[in-house]
């Protein structure tokens, strides 16, 4: 027979199990090492969901998709390069690229995993959703990558791509979701003006975001066209306003454009309605004129000294001041190794070449071969959304 005494304790001791296992459920992450999510999407009638999506960025610190190496896996690609949404120019293989090793890496993070991307239940969970990607030719890269992921356990019949302007659209018809593209490379609008001069307007953005409204999921990117040599900017001058600006470092435009860009985010999307992702620089391999990726075989194991770019300083300044909860996915380091996966001088099919002497060609090392490195990209966007 218990005294009262240890009645009394043993339902202490029960109350103080029941209070723990709350907490600990209560505590639980949504990206908790596995890459698996609590909440599939947000619930627009639920408040707190807004305050969910405020604290992803905080929360994925706690499994660093950035820090990580690629490993060889033989049970990659996750598809073939007969995909019949590849263009020519990354379409490695059927241009006559000898290797595939490329095709072959995966990235590991050093504290978590990645799940495989599953083609299924990506589209389960987009089902009746729009996801965009806006920006430049990799984004682009990047788009067709998402589409020969998911296209194959589509039937022939159930779907299509349309074009509206400067975007298209791959639709899986039985989902009613569609992968987009958007082009954009500046974010902000270029324009012809007088004397057919090119114009880059600093503070308009419409003309281009007209496009993005009512999409559930919004990834972004730019940087590439910022960064071109004087000669080869895609721009005459600015504008901001009816101020004409001719002389302007190119960085200090990239702020203000992406200021524009932030303040139109702000002002115009809903956090319980749209997930918005920005994603980081791709990097080109580009010196020595293009040649630095030509017969590379294998990726970098590490940088010799850290590897930081101007435009990802900036991007980062901007999106701390923002109101909006805008999740950076960051691919430059992991991108940084991958010299390997290129397309070089096998962006165009050189069995049609007269000459193939291919030190006559053009080596184009800021695309990317596909299957290969976007893949993994869009491998981290699945387990982000």
């Amino acid at each position: 027979m218990k005294t009262p005494t240890q009645k009394l304790l043993l339902l202490c001791l029960v109350l103080l199990v029941i209070f723990l296992s709350l907490f600990h459920r209560g505590s639980t992450s949504e990206f908790d090492g596995t890459g698996e999510e609590e909440e599939a999407w947000v619930n627009e009638e639920d408040d707190s969901e807004v305050n969910m999506v405020q604290r992803q960025r905080k929360r994925s610190t706690e499994c660093d998709l950035t820090q990580g190496k690629w490993v060889f896996d033989e049970s990659y690609p996750l598809y073939d390069s007969s995909c019949p949404y590849l263009s020519t120019a990354v379409a490695c293989q059927k241009n006559g690229r000898p290797d595939s090793d490329y095709q072959k890496w995966r990235w590991q993070p050093f504290r978590c995993s990645i799940p495989r991307f599953d083609a299924l239940h990506f589209l389960g969970k987009m089902r009746k959703k729009r996801i965009m990607l806006v920006g430049d030719s990799i984004m682009r890269n990047q788009w067709e990558s998402l589409v020969c992921l998911v296209q194959g356990v589509v039937p022939t019949g159930r779907k299509r791509v349309t074009y509206n302007g400067p975007t298209m659209a791959f639709h899986a018809l039985d989902f009613e979701m569609s992968i987009e593209f958007c082009w954009a490379p500046l974010l902000v609008e270029l324009k012809r003006g007088a004397a057919n001069k090119r114009v880059l307007h600093l503070d308009s953005i419409e003309d281009n975001a007209r496009y993005w409204r009512g999409v559930d999921v919004l990834v972004f990117d730019s940087a590439h066209w910022w960064t071109h040599s004087a000669n080869t900017t895609p721009w005459d001058y600015f504008m901001e306003g009816n101020r004409i600006v001719k002389h302007l470092n190119p960085m200090v435009a990239y702020e203000w454009g992406l200021a524009t860009w932030a303040k139109w985010v702000d002002l115009n999307l809903d956090p319980r309605k749209t997930r918005v992702i920005f994603r980081s620089m791709s990097p080109r391999h580009n010196r020595e004129n293009g040649w630095k990726c030509y017969k590379k075989r294998e990726p970098l194991l590490y940088f010799s000294h850290p590897h930081i770019v101007e435009p990802m300083i900036i991007l980062k300044g901007v999106l701390r001041k923002m109101r909006f909860p805008v999740y950076l996915q960051d691919i430059t380091n992991m991108s940084g190794l991958r010299r390997d996966g290129h397309p070089s001088v096998y962006n165009r099919d050189l069995a049609q070449e007269v000459n193939q002497n291919i030190a006559e060609h053009g080596s184009d090392c800021s695309h990317w071969c596909l299957p290969g490195v976007p893949d993994s990209w869009n491998e981290l966007l699945y387990a982000i959304i």
